[in-house]
Parts: structure tokens; C-alpha cells; sequence
């Protein structure tokens, strides 16, 4: 089955490229759309470059999940950079040409998580290239409140990605760090982000585990002290063993793999924290009480990223250069790769992926 279908219709001043889940079905199609409007708190972003995720390929691929969530006809897409092209009559903290990227979960502002400065967690969320039009595009319209505005160190590739970044920040920062020993599991991109957030931030020790042998070496190029392939090892037991019977101090989960829940809590420490990010398929079974109520853990639900308290520890832990993220950026490719680009995250040969803008 084909990944996408080309529509190319006449060009006009009024539209704009984009990259459209037209359907619900499988595939892309590559489109010409009306440029999205600025309405006065909006700010319209040239997109320069973006970055594809795993929910852009759930959405591609037409699962369930997409299934039951994304309205085609939709141009989605919401790991982004550009610069800002326009801004509505009431925006005052950003002006034409600011370099910037987007806090992507749009927030009402009212409810009752958002006035308890939980933004991050509004009851009224609208998520970017999921709920409303994406930046797999020319263009992207967000409200000013979204906006992050880049420092100039920041290279091009690294603001495309500050979105699944500043996920492994706030599933890191989300409990002490420095002196304590972690484990993470599931080395995709925002996996390998968190070991090299931990051991910037004072982790004594971190255990990486995966299936993929690519991703526990970005893993280690991270910083990584121990790869742990769910394949070949005892993960449970080896953790326990290599922390001399305590088990660790925290434990990250970003694959959501029931499994991989059940190692997690199994070499948890007694006291130990659990930060779940990754999403399982389906409910699972967990033994609540030997392994949250006896071991006295601290379980956690990570959404997002806190807005924008985590923007602000993110871009200084750029910025000093406690954290290169480089490693995981395996591939720059141009728009006009896009197909190519799903292939490689789909075949697990890749960390990140960033494309950038190669048409005028």
C-alpha cells in the first residue's frame, strides 16, 4: 500500500503546502491548503523545519487510537521550528522575524487544572497536528501564549525538537536526581533525551533497556553506565544484581510495554519513584500492593511538559552544555524526504529524525 498520494493543484498566493491525513484511511497526501488566518492573539509561523513522532505515524498508519481521535481531513504534525511571519492586533511579546518554536498542547486558560497553574493538564486541551491544524506545512497558526521564543545558540535542528525534548525533561526533573541510581526503559529518542537529562543532573548511574541494539547505543553515547537488551538479559534481575540488591532509585518508563512496567517495578528500591510516560495499548495488570503499597513507591503520571517551567530548565541545560542531544539526532533530511523518513522511523535504523525546509 502506498504511503501517500501527490495533489498538486495550481499554485496560488493563497495557499500553501502541507502534508494531510485526507482520510480515514491509511497514507499521507502532499496538498496545496488555504494559508491559516491570525486572528488577534495568534501568531503565524513560517515553518522551517519539523520532526516526525510516533504519533505521527500512528496517525499515518490509521490505528486505532487514530482512529478514534484524529477528524481528517487534518495537515498534522507538531515537532517544529520557524520564524514568525505575522501576528494578530493584541500579541505583544513577539513581532515578525523572532526565531521560535511551540508549547503544542493549546490551553483555555479557565478550567479548573489550567487556574492552578496546570496548563499543561487542561481539561479543554487541544494538542497541535492532533486536534487542530499541525506544522507539517508552509505555515502554522498558535496562539501567542504557545510561543517559545529560541535563543540564538540554539541551532535550527535542536528548536525542531524541544517538544519530544522537553518530554524527557519533565519526566526526568519530576523527583531528585543527583547521587541516585535510575533505570530507563525504552530507548526511542525521548528514552535516549532522559539518560543524558539524568546523568547531566547528577544521576550516579543509569540503566538503559530497549530491544533495538541502535537505540541502546545512542543510549550510551548518552551517558548510559549499563544496556540492557530485553531480548538476551534478565532485565529485573540484572538491575537488582548490578545495585547491590536495592534495586534503583527511579525508575523512567517511555515504551509503555506492560512488560517493561512489570521489570520497572520489580528493581524498584523500597521508596522508589515511577515516572510513566509511555502510553500502553491496552489496560494492564499490576500487583498494587507488593509493588506500590509495600515498596512505598511514588508513582507518577507525566503529560507534556510543564508549561513553561520546563522550557526554561530545558533551554539553560542546552545552553550551558550540560546536555548535547546530538547523538540521538541521527538524520537530517529535506521536506521533499518525508516518505524516506517514515520508512527509517518505522524500521528502527534511526534516532531523531529532523527535516528541514528545502522549497522556497
Amino acid at each position: 500500500m502506498p504511503l501517500s498520494s501527490v495533489s498538486e493543484p495550481t499554485v496560488s498566493h493563497d495557499t500553501m503546502w502541507g502534508i494531510q491525513k485526507p482520510s480515514a484511511a491509511p497514507g499521507i497526501a502532499h496538498v496545496r491548503v488555504p494559508i491559516p488566518t491570525v486572528g488577534p492573539k495568534d501568531v503565524r509561523i513560517r515553518v522551517t523545519a519539523f520532526a516526525i513522532c510516533g504519533t505521527d505515524l500512528h496517525i499515518i498508519e490509521w490505528d486505532r487510537w487514530a482512529e478514534s481521535r484524529i477528524k481528517p481531513p487534518l495537515v498534522f504534525g507538531h515537532e517544529f521550528t520557524g520564524i514568525v511571519e505575522s501576528v494578530g492586533a493584541e500579541v505583544a511579546l513577539v513581532k515578525p522575524g523572532d526565531r521560535v518554536t511551540g508549547e503544542t498542547h493549546v490551553y483555555c486558560g479557565l478550567c479548573y487544572a489550567c487556574r492552578r497553574g496546570l496548563a499543561h493538564l487542561c481539561q479543554n486541551v487541544t494538542i497541535l497536528g492532533v486536534d487542530r491544524q499541525g506544522a507539517f506545512a508552509d505555515f502554522v497558526v498558535i496562539p501567542e501564549g504557545n510561543v517559545w521564543k529560541l535563543h540564538p545558540d540554539i541551532p535550527e535542528e535542536i528548536a525542531a525538537i524541544h517538544d519530544p525534548l522537553g518530554n524527557a525533561v519533565h519526566t526526568a526533573l519530576a523527583g531528585p536526581i543527583a547521587g541516585l541510581r535510575f533505570s530507563v526503559f525504552g530507548c526511542g529518542p525521548i528514552g535516549c533525551f532522559a539518560v543524558g537529562i539524568l546523568k547531566a543532573s547528577g544521576a550516579s548511574w543509569v540503566a538503559a533497556i530497549d530491544r533495538n541494539p541502535l537505540r541502546l547505543e545512542l543510549a550510551e553515547r548518552m551517558g548510559a553506565d549499563v544496556l540492557l537488551n530485553v531480548e538476551k538479559d534478565d532485565v529485573a534481575g540484572s538491575i537488582v544484581r548490578l545495585t547491590d540488591g536495592r534495586g534503583v532509585d527511579g525508575m523512567l518508563e517511555m515504551s509503555g510495554h506492560p512488560q517493561a512496567i512489570r521489570d520497572g517495578f520489580e528493581s524498584l528500591a523500597n521508596g522508589g519513584r515511577v515516572s510513566l510516560l509511555g502510553i500502553p495499548s491496552a489496560p494492564l495488570e499490576i500487583d498494587v500492593a507488593k509493588e506500590i503499597i509495600f515498596r512505598g513507591a511514588v508513582v507518577q503520571g507525566i503529560n507534556g511538559r510543564i508549561i513553561f517551567d520546563t522550557w526554561y530548565r530545558m533551554q539553560e541545560l542546552l545552553l550551558t552544555g550540560r546536555l548535547d542531544v546530538r547523538p540521538v539526532l541521527t538524520h537530517q533530511l529535506g521536506w521533499s524526504e518525508f516518505e524516506k523518513a517514515v520508512e527509517l522511523q518505522r524500521s528502527g535504523k534511526a534516532g531523531k529524525i529532523v527535516l528541514k525546509r528545502d522549497h522556497a
